[in-house]
């Protein structure tokens, strides 16, 4: 039987595992009225075996499958493992390692922007997935023979998804450049950000430092309530609730009353106090603290045709190397470039982009190479000196 109701069960499959160059491992969670995602099933494939972990089956303890995703001899393949590693990073305290992500593994050998399990899938296997229970609610039990299959199915085909990924890779020279990919995905950081940067997420065009400082002080608390209430943070308070208040910042609780979608309950109530002190704290920053803004570059008049040519460069580059586009320079990159050359700080001026894509860019925008058409091709050419 493919499900693990129990956790002999599972202490013994995780230990038919621990001779395993690599496993393959999805999750199934639901965090609709949640801040916190909950687990239901944790799917697990071998080279022979694969199972679907129920982590909702009463008395299951998942300590076995923590200890292998914590042994350091197997690699963990996810695919999109954002989300998967949130999950057992909150549980097990710590990231499993080490770790392969075929969507960013495929985005470095050409197979598109944030390509989708499916597509891969399809593409590199040939196998055709049922999707039809992408959408079920994975809290509810019993779980149907149709469910568990389709669990099953994101991981088995993840292995000779990964086996040709990898492969690739290799025969590329592109390993290294997969490191530097999978460093913000393993950073500790990504999964327990600090509460003072959450206003960053929150839009605010045209805000001055000292209201930033009051969003900031207002997101922070929002963090830590969702956190201790377990709740999604629209549930709490919204964006734009977040924003009228810190425009507006209120003194007294029938000031803060007044803010659409909040009434005169809450603002009367715990969650009304801690608003206010927020803006407190707030209004009590000091200058030299207040989040800094910075300044956007005004681009120079007539660089667009240089844009232009920087893009066609970008393509050619990922055509012929086959990386996604997206991964190896965004707009923003190619128009700091146009404009301000190597002061560009953009991710396309270093590491293997700057090698792939960064230094050609410098050398066209200096009028050291240009481009020459060669039947149905575009070729670099260096042009002859007068």
């Amino acid at each position: 039987m493919p499900l693990i109701t129990d956790t002999d069960t599972l202490d013994a499959f995780c230990k038919s595992l621990v001779e395993e160059p690599f496993i393959t491992v999805d999750t199934e969670f639901m965090r609709e009225k949640t801040y916190w995602p909950i687990l239901c099933l944790v799917q697990v494939a071998g080279t022979d075996d694969a199972r679907v972990i129920d982590a909702m089956a009463p008395g299951i303890d998942l300590a076995p499958l923590f200890e292998l995703m914590d042994n350091p001899k197997i690699l963990k393949v996810f695919h999109a493992a954002r989300q998967d590693l949130e999950i057992f990073y909150q549980l097990m305290g710590h990231l499993p390692t080490p770790l392969f992500d075929t969507q960013i593994a495929a985005m470095v050998c050409g197979f598109g922007d944030s390509v989708g399990y499916q597509t891969l899938i399809e593409k590199l296997t040939k196998a055709h997935i049922d999707k039809s229970s992408r959408f079920t609610d994975w809290s509810v039990r019993p779980l149907s023979e149709r469910q568990i299959t389709y669990a099953l199915s994101d991981v088995t085909h993840l292995r000779d998804a990964y086996r040709k990924l990898a492969d690739k890779l290799h025969q590329n020279g592109r390993e290294a450049w997969l490191d530097e990919e999978m460093e913000t995905l393993m950073a500790d950081r990504t999964y327990d950000p600090d509460p003072q940067d959450s206003y960053r997420r929150i839009k605010s065009k045209g805000a001055n430092p000292r209201l930033l400082a009051i969003l900031r002080e207002l997101a922070a608390w929002r963090e830590l309530e969702c956190r201790k209430r377990d709740l999604p943070r629209n549930r709490v308070l919204r964006d734009e609730a977040l924003l009228e208040i810190a425009h507006h910042t209120p003194k007294t609780v029938e000031e803060l009353a007044r803010t659409r979608g909040l009434g005169q309950r809450l603002a009367e109530g715990s969650m009304g106090a801690g608003i206010l002190e927020a803006v407190i704290r707030g209004k009590a920053v000091a200058d030299a603290d207040l989040p800094k803004i910075k300044a956007k570059k005004n681009l120079p008049r007539g660089i667009g045709p240089i844009i232009d040519l920087l893009k066609v460069l970008l393509k050619m580059k990922c055509d012929t190397s086959d990386v996604a586009q997206k991964l190896l320079a965004s707009s923003a990159d190619i128009e700091q470039i146009a404009a301000f050359g190597e002061e560009a700080d953009v991710a396309a001026m270093h590491g293997w982009r700057r090698e792939l894509f960064g230094e050609d860019a410098l050398r066209l925008k200096n009028g050291e190479i240009g481009f020459a058409i060669k039947g149905q091709n575009l070729s670099l050419i260096t042009p002859a000196k007068d």
